[in-house]
């Protein structure tokens, strides 16, 4: 039996947060980020934004453990199917980061999971085929 162990689900939330921090930052991809979005540079932190943000990753880290552990994936195959369906199956979590750091209207939400949807529909004809 397959069994969680909690330090590793802390060690990975906090491992996303640092991987979307560099992600979004000057370093790499955040000068792009703010002119297609149309965000500006903050002032600074904003310490509820970023207690969110480790928040969300924490849920996201122990939701994946779980369904790791309730479906005993034990090999790459198993995580390579759980990982696809769960790209697919996790917009709500994602689109919460855009109405959070984006300033995505809720509106919006019907579009994308539309667009998620439609995703996941041509992988499935793709794969009977």
């Amino acid at each position: 039996m397959v069994r969680m162990k909690y330090s590793p689900l802390l060690a990975a939330a906090i491992a996303a947060f640092v991987a979307s921090s560099v992600w979004y930052s000057p370093l790499l991809f955040g000068k792009q980020f703010m002119e297609l979005s149309g965000v500006g540079p903050s002032a600074g932190p904003n310490v509820g934004k970023i207690v969110g943000e480790l928040g969300r990753n924490l849920i996201l880290a122990y939701v994946l453990g779980r369904f790791v552990v309730l479906l005993e994936v034990v090999d790459w195959k198993g995580a390579l199917n759980l990982g696809v369906w769960l790209w697919i199956g996790f917009p709500v979590l994602l689109l919460s980061g855009s109405v959070m750091w984006q300033n995505v209207p809720n509106r919006s939400w019907r579009s994308i999971l539309r667009l998620e949807y439609q995703t996941w529909q041509r992988t499935r004809l793709k794969r009977s085929r």
